[in-house]
């Protein structure tokens, strides 16, 4: 098994699950949000983002805040410091997983490109 494989192997799927990357890093622009502005953003039903927000919660990778205005419920999900740390590491593997595989694609090219002749 190659190394790039094995790098892909091991990232955190908490973190690499579609909606919660992209959860994760909507957050990671700003202090917090609320929960209908990740909703809209995101494209999520409410009670698929609540799933995911609850998997973030339970991983330390988020804070939720539930208050009221009134009667209406509001809710405001923040980064911890984990989670702030998990979305930025996940972000540079995924960068470095992409410069490996170009890499070697560029030299995967070079090798089986026909040598230059030198005869004039």
């Amino acid at each position: 098994m190659s190394k790039t494989y094995e790098d892909l192997a091991n990232l955190d799927r908490v973190v690499h699950e579609p909606a919660r990357l992209a959860i994760l890093t909507a957050l990671s622009g700003c202090l917090s949000a609320d929960f209908t502005f990740l909703r809209s953003v995101i494209g999520l039903t409410g009670g698929n983002l609540n799933t995911h927000l609850t998997t973030l919660e339970t991983a330390g990778l988020v804070l939720l805040r539930k208050r009221f205005e009134g009667k209406v419920p509001h809710t405001s999900v923040s980064l911890t410091a984990n989670g702030r740390r998990a979305i930025d590491g996940h972000w540079e593997q995924l960068t470095a997983l992409r410069r490996e595989a170009h890499s070697r694609q560029m030299r995967a090219r070079l090798q089986s490109a026909p040598a230059e002749s030198s005869s004039g």
